[in-house]
């Protein structure tokens, strides 16, 4: 393979400029975690402490083996909305009992855990990632059922998380419940549709309807005990498998379960067994990427910094350039790489894109696309050389390859390049952004131009005067608001993302992701739709 070379310098007035603004970026990200981690806030955390119970983080530590890491997945989500940030709910993969599962846990910390439409999105996600990339699922519930006020935007779709649940046992995907308080209404039927039930002595208490709602909708007088307490469930409805004496005993009950699955991964093991790290300084990454999204930057740079021993076999070096491609190993997986050199993608650059994805998908080969885009090439030349037909072939490609992809947005995912460069609507196994990073149709001063250029044909359509004026304030109004709402804590709010990342950790997030990706078998596709040429 060949040593990628690096030409970074730390000490460089535009390093030092991109490396500052970058950090302040991730100041705002600290910011929104801490947020997230703080729950329903320390009037209520002090409050279910005093009661003796762990919250979800605590509980999570407690479930994953010791000193292994845990891949929080969507903790921003509901940032911006008028939700508590992390959406009352920590979602995740981490390793228990030398298996990678995907963890769910309620915080009732949080209006005791109720489902609100962030969270819904939220704990959908998680099972759509169970099921792409066969993860055993965990869920530590907690929920006092559906957020009401919120209900009509809940209940209709609330329905596909207990769909999903019976769907994943269907594929032979394990899922374990472990109840550690109210499980209510649509939160009884987590449990009720999971392979293995734990529930706490005393302290779970699982019911359609509680003994107000009960007593209101039958007359009958009856008590949490008798309703759905654990002891009930256990001996008597037989909808708890194992009764725990405590939270903590719950948690190691939950670890034998995981430990008697007899599980297995079905994808090939890392083909390095010891890789060796990248030549450079992962903390370099700060500087790389441009402060200024219109000022492309070199993404070799980056895969010099994230591969392993900095090694990448590029593929069509002299073709197609603004796309760099090639072949690589992160974590001693193979990958191949697809990352934007230039922002903007030629007809070159979509065809040797197109090619690409047929040699990873026929060699078993999960791919890697870091995306900084601009999106396609616009303009009379371009549009008679083809750009339309060659994008598509490049789209055809993304939408029907079926090996795992993962994709990092570095800088900027404007227009159909985020498509090509398999953006959230193509269902990548896992995506994450950079706090520096942005999304959107086109770039904030482009919109607005669009739109005033649009409005000076108009008046002219009517020979009315231009009011130059209100074309600036226009132009300014919506340049702030596609500059807010194109911002990854924004989009990550929206769960565009499975996350925001330091650029640090890249390497080690994209290394779990794709042993992860492993549980489930990989294979490219066996054909692909009308390649129009």
């Amino acid at each position: 393979m060949t040593t990628l070379d690096s030409a970074v310098d730390p000490s460089a007035p535009s390093y030092l400029a991109n490396r500052a603004a970058l950090l302040e970026r991730l100041t705002e990200l600290d910011a929104a975690l801490d947020q997230a981690r703080a729950g329903g806030g320390d009037k209520y955390v002090t409050r279910h402490h005093a009661r003796g119970k762990l919250l979800p983080r605590e509980r999570i530590e407690l479930l994953v083996d010791a000193d292994s890491p845990f891949l929080e997945l969507s903790p921003v989500a509901a940032y911006g909305s008028d939700f508590p940030v992390g959406a009352s709910v920590v979602t995740g993969i981490g390793v228990v009992e030398g298996v990678e599962c995907l963890i769910v846990a309620n915080d009732p910390t949080v209006r005791g855990g109720a489902v609100n439409p962030w969270s819904l999105a939220k704990t959908r996600r998680a099972g759509e990632i169970a099921l792409a990339n066969r993860l055993p699922m965990v869920n530590l519930v907690e929920s006092a059922g559906a957020d009401l006020p919120t209900q009509a935007e809940i209940f209709i779709p609330g329905g596909r998380v207990f769909r999903d649940l019976t769907r994943l046992s269907a594929a032979g995907i394990p899922t374990v419940s472990v109840v550690f308080g109210n499980a209510t209404a649509g939160g009884a039927y987590v449990p009720g549709m999971s392979d293995h039930v734990i529930m706490i002595r005393d302290r779970s208490q699982v019911y359609l309807a509680g003994p107000p709602l009960v007593k209101m909708a039958t007359g009958e007088v009856t008590d949490d005990e008798s309703l759905g307490g654990a002891a009930m469930h256990a001996g008597t409805s037989g909808l708890a498998d194992y009764l725990a004496a405590d939270e903590r005993d719950g948690i190691r009950l939950a670890r034998q379960c995981v430990r008697r699955l007899n599980w297995r991964k079905q994808g090939p093991s890392p083909r390095t067994a010891a890789p060796q790290p990248p030549k450079y300084d992962p903390e370099e990454l700060l500087g790389i990427t441009s402060a200024d999204l219109k000022v492309p930057f070199d993404p070799r740079e980056v895969l010099a910094r994230i591969l392993d021993g900095s090694d990448f076999d590029e593929f069509k070096p002299a073709y197609g350039d603004a796309l760099v491609t090639g072949w690589g190993e992160l974590h001693g997986y193979p990958v191949g790489v697809l990352a934007n050199a230039r922002g903007v993608l030629f007809s070159a650059e979509a065809q040797k894109a197109a090619q690409f994805i047929q040699l990873a998908n026929a060699s078993n080969t999960p791919l890697i696309f870091l995306q900084n885009t601009t999106g396609y090439m616009v303009g009379t030349e371009y549009e008679q050389r083809g750009i339309i037909k060659h994008g598509a072939l490049m789209i055809n490609a993304v939408s029907n390859s079926t090996v795992p992809h993962l994709t990092v947005n570095l800088g900027a995912s404007y227009g159909a390049g985020n498509y090509g460069m398999c953006g959230r609507a193509y269902e990548p196994r896992f995506l994450f952004t950079w706090p520096n990073a942005k999304s959107a149709v086109m770039g904030p001063a482009q919109l607005a131009g669009v739109l005033s250029i649009v409005a000076r044909q108009a008046a002219a359509a009517r020979g009315r005067d231009y009011d130059e004026d209100s074309d600036a304030a226009m132009r300014l109004m919506v340049e702030q608001q596609i500059e807010s709402q194109s911002g990854a804590l924004f989009l990550s709010g929206r769960l565009y993302d499975d996350g925001v990342i330091d650029p640090r950790d890249t390497r080690t997030v994209l290394g779990l992701c794709l042993s992860a990706i492993h549980s489930g078998p990989v294979k490219g596709a066996d054909g692909f739709g009308v390649f129009r040429m």
